[in-house]
């Protein structure tokens, strides 16, 4: 195996760890794949090369790529002379993991909330009516209380969500400079 060889061998290596990261974070193989070919690329890719690189077809790339673009772990950006889009991810792990962690938390946030609200307008349509014997309105208002609590614990998520977002997280825990 000649020198050139060897060093895509390990540029693959790399893409697949980047996978299997991403993975953990709960984000799919393919979007883990992609982030990590674009970011041993070292520059933006159209929808054509990403195609040729993974296999996948430029549909299911797309859908791939908007994903990410959701995620905001990448984004389309312009360069002269180039009539497709091109697309570029975050280069800063560091900034790929915080955009990870909100755009995973905030999904479980906002789940949340619609399923509290669901709880509590079952449990308050409950609470009105006229014949609710004593001992299921201690069993509503117990509901309730744990609803409270749950509430106040998703409340503290988007706290933490926003303590990352801001940047304050590396005041606390600053990057290792190498």
């Amino acid at each position: 195996m000649n020198n050139r060889e060897q060093i895509e061998n390990v540029k693959t290596q790399f893409i697949e760890k980047i996978t299997d990261n991403m993975n953990a974070f709960g984000v799919s193989t393919s979007v883990g794949r992609v982030l990590g070919i674009i970011y041993m690329n070292r520059e933006p890719m159209t929808l054509d090369e990403l195609s040729a690189e993974t296999g996948m077809s430029k549909t299911r790339m797309s859908q791939v790529v908007r994903e990410m673009i959701d995620m905001n772990i990448a984004e389309r950006v312009f360069k002269k002379g180039v009539r497709k889009d091109l697309y570029q991810v975050e280069e800063d792990y560091y900034q790929t993991f915080i955009s990870l962690f909100i755009f995973t938390w905030q999904k479980a946030i906002n789940r949340s909330r619609n399923f509290e609200q669901r709880l509590i307008q079952k449990l308050d349509t409950l609470q009105l009516e006229s014949d609710v014997a004593e001992e299921d309105e201690q069993a509503i208002n117990e509901l309730l209380h744990e609803i409270r609590e749950w509430m106040d614990y998703y409340d503290w998520i988007q706290r933490v969500t926003e303590f990352f977002a801001s940047g304050e997280i590396f005041e606390h825990v600053p990057k290792k400079k190498t």
